[in-house]
């Protein structure tokens, strides 16, 4: 392949677009840093539509781009520049059960990075994106995902009615503790950071569940990661570790 040396590369460039969320949706494709997310892509058999490496690294990306190391850090999102980056397409798919996780205004891509990955952990079947959240493809997302951006099922839903079986909105101080599932299709729904829920979200739910806490909330990632240890426990979804 090819040995990039400037900065003012067109394939570089088209890099650097792919770091702003309109550059992600008018392409479709998004892109991962580091050999432990270029290698956890493989592993899910994602392969990427373009490679981009460290010139003499030695990583055995085969069909990757060489490029100097100033060029290469100049569109890197990292604190320290990376050594090789992988650019893929984005897959949506329609949302599926039996197990479905739907964010509501989740804003902190952080958070919707590791929803995801803990969704992977505890076997959901789907991820569901609807109004409001953080584009689950910006760096800092496929970041927190650890990977699980690559073989998550990724959905978008901008009506509850969509989404597959009974729907449990997560609220906080409100309903039942949240129980394991009886084993049918669920959708368990999470809020955003800050306001939860909205009123017609949570009406349009069959049940609203809580999750007994001392303070006043969790954030987050941290109520959808209890939430799904609560609901898969002793499931055959989840692996005995």
């Amino acid at each position: 392949m090819s040995q990039i040396a400037s900065q003012q590369n067109p394939r570089l460039k088209a890099l650097r677009r792919l770091h702003t969320k309109q550059g992600r949706l008018r392409s479709g494709r998004f892109i991962a840093e580091g050999e432990d997310l270029v290698a956890a892509a493989a592993r899910a058999g994602r392969l990427p539509v373009e490679g981009y490496r460290l010139s003499g690294s030695g990583t055995g990306e085969e069909g990757f781009h060489d490029v100097e190391a100033a060029a290469l850090a100049s569109v890197s999102t990292l604190g320290s520049s990376t050594r090789v980056i992988g650019v893929y397409e984005q897959l949506w798919q329609e949302p599926l059960g039996p197990l479905c996780v739907y964010l509501h205004g989740v804003g902190d891509p952080g958070n919707v990075g590791t929803i995801l990955r803990s969704a992977q952990a505890f076997g959901a079947s789907c991820v569901a994106l609807g109004p409001g959240c953080a584009d689950p493809h910006g760096p800092k997302a496929v970041r927190a995902s650890m990977g699980a951006i690559f073989s998550s099922r990724l959905a978008r839903a901008h009506d509850p009615s969509a989404l597959p079986g009974e729907r449990i909105a997560l609220a906080a101080g409100r309903g039942e503790p949240l129980a394991a599932g009886s084993g049918g299709e669920v959708t368990l729904l999470i809020g955003s950071e800050r306001d939860g829920l909205p009123a017609e979200v949570i009406s349009a739910c069959e049940r609203v569940a809580q999750i007994p806490i001392a303070t006043e909330s969790l954030n987050a990632a941290m109520a959808a990661t209890v939430a799904l240890y609560e609901m898969t426990r002793g499931s055959s979804r989840v692996r005995s570790s």
